[in-house]
């Protein structure tokens, strides 16, 4: 079904502009070749469209910068930090915000003052850094996504939800002693930027009280699966997305964000907490190694900015018009011959590479070619979830256990590229559709043992080739 045009209209107007680079072909394809294939390593100047990630990488508005003008950069106890506090406190309800300089650093705050060696830490899906920093703890990561997930078509509304019978399973059974923390990923970041429901959430909820689990949410993206549940799940039609996510908040023990995504900055995260004494452990941590405990590794101005982002990120309007521009980039793509899975969230579109490149087997990397396809014919860059990223290697970088499935993620920043950017990636990518047989595969060269996507090396199976067809204002 066609977007209406309407539903995509930004309530916003475009004040302060940048030019974005545009090279040719031949400089595509030598750039790529000295980042040894791996987009991670790429200048921001040689990148047209950067759909990497769309953590930090949002537009900040005339609100944002007037009031990082009076922030306050005292060591302690700065006005700044109480702007801050007064509006995460309100929006979620917890007694004890933590401020810090982004999500990972929160994390490993949390995880070292929560988790011990041994235990498990249950998710509906850890993301790459949580599941890293799970393991520096001496723990054991294990997500349990829902069984609807495995279907990448379904229309089903919430493939990001925890398979609620598993995780009962887990803490009824012999290793239920193990489990030192539930976290939900809202959005799923790793399973499509699929929404969870808050019927799974109060779910879950119960189910950790009755075992005495600490239950956590990783909320980076709170609002945007606010305003899913607002449009998918019947019971909150009429709540607005603050409400929901307040909700949402109140249904747990704490919290770990990064602001730098629905909290519409460059820098930034909290934690947010119930319990007096696990803040008074994270608090300790947090002042050895983020900062004093009312800036936290952040300046005066970031905890300016952030306190407007996520008062500005639950507007309707907002939320209604970047919702409806994913759709309509999803709707183009699927028109251009790429699959995606379904049904599209908000922040990013999954491109379902193994589907589009069935020549290519899984040691071949499909998904990281699809992504490598992109910058060569347009100046694209994006990111592979498929088994670069998840699969098992041996001693000898060669792949032994793939990923379940070879995906691209277009991950889109907020308020920075209009719906015709996302255009010309759709015509890209339908070009590489007409002739799918010219991608070549990959074999890694060099690969470090943790997150071995950020740094990784690789070369390609056959030449590397760009478009059969002119796409872009440069050839």
């Amino acid at each position: 079904m066609p977007v209406d045009p309407r539903r995509t209209l930004p309530p916003y107007r475009i004040k302060v502009v940048e030019p974005i680079p545009i090279l040719g072909a031949e400089e595509r394809r030598l750039a790529l070749e000295q980042a040894g294939y791996n987009p991670f390593n790429l200048r921001a100047d040689q990148i047209t469209i950067d759909l990497l990630s769309d953590s930090g990488t949002g537009a900040t508005s005339a609100q944002q910068e007037a009031a990082a003008a009076l922030g306050d950069e005292s060591y302690a106890g700065a006005r700044s930090w109480f702007r801050f506090l007064d509006e995460v406190g309100d929006l979620t309800g917890y007694p004890h915000i933590l401020p810090v300089h982004q999500g990972r650093a929160g994390e490993r705050i949390l995880f070292t003052s929560l988790l011990k060696p041994g235990q498990i830490c249950v998710s509906n899906t850890h993301f790459d850094t949580t599941h890293a920093n799970v393991k520096l703890v001496g723990a054991e990561p294990r997500d349990l996504p829902c069984p609807e997930a495995a279907d990448l078509d379904s229309s089903e509304p919430f493939k990001g939800n925890i398979d609620l019978a598993a995780l009962e399973s887990l803490l009824t059974g012999p290793d239920g002693h193990r489990v030192g923390l539930v976290l939900m990923t809202i959005t799923n970041n790793g399973l499509g930027a699929q929404p969870v429901s808050m019927a799974n959430l109060e779910a879950v909820g119960e189910l950790c009280r009755r075992h005495r689990v600490p239950y956590f949410l990783d909320a980076a993206r709170f609002a945007e699966n606010a305003w899913l549940v607002g449009q998918r799940e019947a019971a909150y039609r009429d709540w607005t997305p603050r409400q929901i996510a307040n909700r949402a908040f109140q249904l747990a023990d704490g919290c770990v964000v990064s602001l730098k995504k629905d909290g519409l900055s460059a820098i930034g995260g909290f934690i947010g907490l119930r319990d007096g004494d696990l803040h008074a452990r994270c608090e300790a941590n947090l002042i050895a190694t983020e900062g004093f405990s009312t800036y936290g590794g952040l300046a005066g101005h970031d905890l300016e900015r952030l306190a407007q982002g996520v008062r500005e990120v639950v507007d309707p309007a907002y939320l209604g018009a970047r919702a409806a521009s994913t759709a309509r980039f999803a709707q183009l793509v699927n028109e251009a011959g790429v699959e995606t899975v379904q049904p599209a969230g908000i922040h990013a579109l999954y491109l379902n590479a193994g589907r589009l490149l069935p020549h290519l087997s899984a040691d071949q990397f499909p998904g990281h070619s699809l992504g490598c396809q992109l910058y060569l014919d347009g100046g694209i860059r994006c990111a592979e979830l498929g088994s670069l990223y998840l699969g098992g290697l041996d001693d000898q970088h060669r792949l032994v256990t793939p990923a379940p499935f070879e995906l691209v993620r277009l991950a889109i920043p907020r308020r920075v590229y209009t719906d015709t950017h996302l255009e010309y990636v759709a015509a890209v990518l339908a070009d590489i559709a007409k002739d799918p047989e010219r991608v070549s595969g990959y074999r890694i060269v060099s690969s470090p043992p943790l997150l071995r996507h950020f740094k990784v090396r690789l070369e390609p199976l056959a030449a590397a080739t760009g478009p059969t067809t002119r796409v872009g204002p440069k050839p």
